[in-house]
């Protein structure tokens, strides 16, 4: 680290540039993105008392497709499956690009 820059304030000033500048940024996007969607199957999941055999009759698959969908760290999902789990809880999934 350069004095100067630590003087500045620019060491650390942004993650996302870290991540940038490492290369690694779409693939911890993508974990987060993933990671933040199977908190919320699950929550909402809980909330309504669903079980994951009652989640997967709904998504008429099975229990290790839906533990694959609720899963952080699978993150080769369809945006079909996302869909439908949100439906299946009441919820829609909406994205956007930025």
């Amino acid at each position: 680290m350069r004095k100067e820059d630590a003087e500045k304030g620019t060491i650390g000033s942004s993650f996302e540039v870290f991540l940038k500048e490492e290369g690694s940024y779409e693939e911890a996007n993508e974990y987060a993105i993933k990671h933040v969607l199977a908190f919320q199957l699950a929550k909402a999941m809980q909330e309504q008392g669903i079980s994951k055999t009652e989640m997967a009759r709904r998504l008429e698959t099975s229990r290790s497709q839906l533990d694959r969908l609720l899963d952080p760290e699978k993150t080769g999902v369809s945006l079909g499956a996302l869909k439908r789990a949100a439906r299946a809880v009441g919820r829609t999934l909406r994205m956007e690009l930025v």
